[in-house]
This record gives structure tokens, sequence and C-alpha cells, in this order.
């Protein structure tokens, strides 16, 4: 079923994401978890109260309770999840992606995630059952903890004196942001909206953040800060309108977590060596690993790491048990750029002295023969280069002395990622160039 993903189960819904799948991923989600009781929370998509109440209906048909959370953001079910022991919790989301998909991101006691390769593969094949519906039936209580955990986001947002623009791409963050960051603020896109009028709720698209960059020019604003869909991820633009490279806020963060300790620190493959470069003075040990909550959260559990995050936004925090939160990393980094403000230092200028490597950004190929074309690109590359250090663990990265790259299928879109990096850029520009050269063969329309 095209629907699950190795995070989390997500599609069009109506076309890869039906009802009927929902209500027996519902139904079987019990005998799954071994859970008598599922905590449910849902995001403001216009398919999401369907999607919420099928899914609750083959909750309670299997016998099981649903306490319902309802309008939250995805880390707000994560803390609910772990902090109450839940054996099983659901968020119906779809997260960054546009109005059209909807999906289900699933976790377990302690909020850790369930991916393909913990239970999503088995609940794959489960709901290709027909539900036998048992004598007892289940019901649903109404769980109203947001005041509980915006109470616990305030105790960590810090006095400071940036000014702020904020855009809350009409998504859940819209719940909590302004209680949090004050009227000094400015909002764009602040009311939750499923429709998403102004943009897709995906602030690594480049173009979903030129309206937050116009308007930080125009307020004056020291910061600006853009959400995705359920919160969970995070991105800033600087007082210029220029995007901040969201793996460089994982070194804005040692400032807040290595300043008194030395830890462990978890980076995802595309991340810019800039970033161990830069934390490694201040007692940073960088681990680098797979992309994607399903395989970071239980790694930066497993190697006991104070924080972590990814390329695309997410930054992953021990005291927040193990998991990623748009808020909370929000939060820490305006800390940090409060700091730097004081000391006359502006954001632009901050991360300038973190990006001492050239990056490219993530390049997405419509690749129909994926491994095809990795194998291709690899055989090329060895041909021209000294042999590379390589990773393997998540597609492939060839590390060289002055360069690096890593291509990797993506895990929920028909695409092949490419992140390249060089000390030099006209070294990026080459390499680049040449990588692509390589893949625009390999290149078809995906239906």
């Amino acid at each position: 079923m095209s629907a699950f993903k190795a995070y989390d189960i997500r599609g069009i819904f109506g076309r890869e994401l039906l009802t009927e799948d929902v209500f027996r991923i519902g139904f079987y989600l019990p005998e799954l978890m071994n859970a008598g009781t599922i905590l449910v929370g849902r995001d403001c998509r216009l398919s999401s109260p369907e999607v919420c109440e099928a899914l609750c209906e083959g909750i309670i048909t299997a016998g099981a309770n649903v306490h319902y959370a309802g309008l939250a953001t995805t880390p707000m079910i994560y803390y609910l999840t772990a902090k109450y022991d839940y054996a099983a919790s659901v968020q119906v989301t779809a997260s960054h992606n546009s109005r059209e998909y909807n999906g289900l991101k699933i976790s377990g006691r302690q909020a850790m995630p369930v991916g393909k390769e913990n239970g999503l593969g088995i609940l794959e094949q489960m709901i290709l059952r027909v539900p036998v519906p048992g004598n007892r039936r289940g019901r649903i209580t109404d769980l109203d903890c947001r005041t509980e955990y915006f109470e616990y986001l305030r105790k960590h947002m810090p006095e400071h004196a940036l000014k702020l623009t904020i855009d809350s791409s009409n998504g859940m963050a819209g719940l909590f942001i302004r209680e949090l960051t004050g009227s000094q603020a400015k909002y764009i896109n602040l009311e939750p909206d499923g429709n998403f009028p102004n943009h897709d709720p995906n602030p690594l698209d480049k173009k979903n953040l030129e309206q937050l960059s116009r308007e930080t020019l125009r307020n004056g604003s020291d910061l600006g800060i853009i959400f995705d869909g359920d919160a969970d991820r995070v991105a800033f633009v600087d007082e210029l309108g220029n995007a901040v490279s969201p793996d460089l806020v994982i070194a804005v963060l040692g400032h807040v977590f290595l300043q008194d300790c030395k830890g462990k620190v978890l980076v995802d493959i595309r991340t810019s060596r800039s970033v161990a470069d830069y934390l490694k003075p201040m007692g940073g040990n960088v681990i680098v690993w797979k992309v994607g909550r399903a395989f970071a959260s239980p790694k930066l559990r497993q190697i006991d790491g104070i924080y972590g995050g990814e390329l695309a936004g997410h930054y992953y925090f021990r005291d927040f048990y193990y998991s990623d939160s748009g808020l909370l990393g929000m939060m820490h980094a305006i800390n940090v750029f409060q700091q730097m403000h004081q000391a006359g230092i502006r954001v632009s200028e901050c991360i300038s002295r973190i990006a001492t490597w050239a990056h490219s950004g993530e390049i997405n190929f419509r690749i129909a023969g994926k491994e095809r074309a990795i194998t291709e690109l690899c055989r090329q590359i060895r041909r021209t280069d000294a042999t590379p250090e390589v990773m393997d663990f998540d597609g492939i990265r060839y590390d060289y002395t002055h360069w690096w790259f890593n291509i990797r299928a993506s895990n929920t879109e028909p695409y092949l990622r490419l992140v390249v990096e060089a000390d030099r850029r006209d070294l990026l520009e080459e390499k680049t160039n040449l990588i692509q050269n390589i893949l625009r063969p390999f290149e078809t329309e995906i239906p």
C-alpha cells in the first residue's frame, strides 16, 4: 500500500489513503501495540476530522479506548504519550505536505516512533484482513491538555529583545505561538487553516520562505521564524531575509546544550561538515546517522545524546523524551541569538561564522530507477577521484578531503535527494554540475 512509508503513513487522501484503510489501521492498532487505550490528536487539514473519525471508530470497534486530544501539534502528542505512559498514540497529520495529503504518525511507549521496521510493515499486512468486531466496544473520552502543554513550553521561553517575524504556515504552531512570543512579534499566516491558503506548510521549499523573507525585511526584524504544518519542524531567515540552512542551527544550539557539559550530538547524513567543525571545540561529539524521526529518535536514546537535528529542520532533545519539537527548537535558538544580539552580533554574522563549507542544499531528481542511478553515479565518481570514506547506511555518502556528497532515495516522496558540499564555492559548483550531468539521463516523469 503506497501510503505506508518508512517513518509514518501518508498519502493523498481519497486516493492513496482511504477511509476504510484508516478504519482498519485503527482496528488492528490495539493488537499491534498491545494497547487498551490509545491517545489520538489531529491537525487542521480539511480531511483530518474524517480521518480521525475513521481511526477512532476502528479503535473502539476493536474494543480499545480512545483518549482524544483534539487539535494538537505533533510534539504535544509526543509529550503526552511519554508523560502519561500511553502504550500507543496517533497524530493525524501529513506534516509538511500540501493540503490534499493526510496521514498518521504512530508512537509507542515513551513516544518512541513506530516506523516500517518496527511495526508499520506488520500493520500494512494486518489491514489486508477484514476486521471481525468482538463483543466489547471501547469508548472515546475527550482529553483537554493544551493548557498543561503550554505551561510546559512557557518554562523554556527565554527573555529577549529580538524583533521577530513569525510564519505559522496556517498550521498547528498557531495554537501556541502568540502566547509564547507575545504581542511585540509580527505574525503572518497565524490561524490554523487546512487550505494552507498562502503557501504549502513546507519550510524546506524556498518559495514558501518568500513571504517570510519579505515581511522580515519590511518589519526590520532581527529574525524570521517559520513552522511546518504540524509544528515538529522550524526554520529561520536572518535579518537580511536570507534562509538559514536548518542543519547549521544544530551548531547554534551547541551554545545552549554544550555550555556546561560535553556530550554527543546527533546529525543526519546530509549535515554540513561545518557543524562538526564548530561543535568540536565546544565539547560536542557529533554522531552521523539516518534521516527521519523513526531512526533519529531511537538513535539519540541509544547513544544517550544531549540533542540532535536534521537538515529538514527537526531538532531532537533528550529532555523532551528524545523527540523533536519545532517550538522548543525555536525557543532554544532565540536564547542563543539573544546572547549574540547582546554582544552586537547579528544573526547573519552568527551563521556566517558557522558556515565555513559551501553547501548545495538538497537537490531533488525524479528518477524511477533509483538504485541503478546511484550505482552509476558512484562508479563514475570513483573513476575521477581518489578513494573516499564511505557511509552506506542511508543511501551513499562519499567523503573526500575537500568535498563530499550524499545521494539517497526519499522515504516519503518519489525522489532521489542529493546534497553536495565543498570547502570552496568553485569546487562545489564543479562537483554539483558533474553529478547532475551523470544523473540527468536517468530523470523521468513519475505519475
